[in-house]
């Protein structure tokens, strides 16, 4: 294993055994990941050669966009687990964009965990809520624990690293993207994911996969020396089995 680091690997290297994954976007018809049944067909075949023993499927949940709720998601889980021969367990939670409705449902006991009370939270790629620690406060406070996707693909953070620990002191999770490790994203989130995991910042990983440019992008190699780290992340998620 230590002569594999010693070069950049693949991507699809550095993934442990029994890797469970927390972000994706597998299920058919209900946000911008898979369309069909086939889609998710091919994607779950496929995250199996990788090596992924379980999925947590994370579809978005933004309003006046993808408008989904515990019903539509467990239905879409429902239909694929009665029309597919699944290669791993899968369980749902929801990607939620952080807003004011996100607040209602906290306070409402409605959101969609990814195990106990921890929830999956994104970030606008344009700008961060003006209210964002008052937000991230009330969240916690209805009784749950935030993890925060890919921090690494916010780029209004690039050059302000002191955000990242306001955020972590604000009690927040970090979730790498995996394919923010090999500039799928581009060079800025492969620096900066490769910054936070020096400063041991990240506490787990999600594939965030969408559809098979990502499947494809698994084969890519690491943009940096930092096999070792990631491998070391990504077993964090054994909490999630």
């Amino acid at each position: 294993m230590l002569s594999l680091f010693k070069s950049k690997p693949k991507l699809s290297q550095v993934i442990p055994t029994g890797y469970t994954d927390i972000h994706s976007h597998i299920l058919p018809g209900i946000d911008d990941g898979a369309k069909t049944l086939n889609d998710t067909e091919f994607l779950l075949e496929e995250m199996q050669k990788l090596g992924f023993a379980k999925c947590i499927a994370t579809p978005h949940t933004m309003n006046n966009i993808w408008d989904n709720t515990p019903p539509t998601i467990n239905d879409a889980l429902q239909q694929i687990k009665s029309k597919l021969n699944l290669p791993f367990e899968i369980t749902t939670a929801s990607e939620y964009l952080l807003d004011e409705s996100v607040l209602l449902k906290a306070k409402n006991k409605t959101l969609l965990t990814l195990k106990e009370n921890y929830i999956l939270i994104e970030l606008s790629y344009l700008n961060p809520p003006i209210q964002l620690y008052d937000f991230l406060y009330q969240i916690q406070l209805s009784g749950y624990q935030v993890i925060l996707a890919h921090p690494e693909r916010y780029s209004y953070s690039h050059t302000n690293k002191k955000e990242y620990q306001k955020l972590k002191k604000a009690g927040c999770f970090f979730q790498l993207n995996l394919l923010s490790t090999v500039g799928y994203y581009g060079k800025e989130v492969a620096e900066t994911a490769n910054y936070l995991l020096k400063e041991n910042l990240y506490d787990f990983t999600g594939s965030d996969i969408h559809h098979k440019n990502h499947i494809k992008a698994f084969q890519s190699k690491l943009i940096f020396n930092n096999g070792e780290k990631i491998t070391e992340v990504m077993k964090k998620n054994d909490f999630f089995k």
